[in-house]
């Protein structure tokens, strides 16, 4: 939906007006690069969309499916590093209990095999 302009802008003043705590981006890690893209976009647009000299961008990011990805989970350190901002929680379920912290030793295990 990051490509919804009036959403983007009804997001963009929700925001402003609001103030949350947290910005987060959710999206699905079984998707790789696409969810990269994804990221970039949503961030940019909010950006374009904010009435703010300083626009409030994306504070952390959810990975929902993350128990599936294996090989693409490069994407994940592609997303932190083009944001600098942290994975601040990964979905491995279809319940809240299934949401847990990053495990940095796992990744990096995984992009680490033969």
């Amino acid at each position: 939906q990051q490509d919804n302009a009036p959403l983007m802008t009804a997001l963009a003043k929700l925001i402003a007006v609001n103030m949350p705590d947290l910005v987060l981006f959710v999206g699905e890690a079984l998707v790789g690069n696409e969810a990269v893209d994804q990221l970039v976009k949503f961030n940019q647009a909010l950006a374009d969309h904010s009435m703010s000299d300083k626009p409030r961008l994306i504070d952390g990011i959810v990975l929902t499916k993350f128990d599936t990805i294996d090989d693409k989970v490069g994407a994940a350190i592609s997303m932190t590093y083009i944001t600098g901002q942290p994975i601040v929680f990964v979905g491995t379920g279809q319940t809240y209990n299934d949401l847990r912290s990053l495990n940095a030793r796992a990744v990096v295990g995984s992009l680490m095999k033969p």
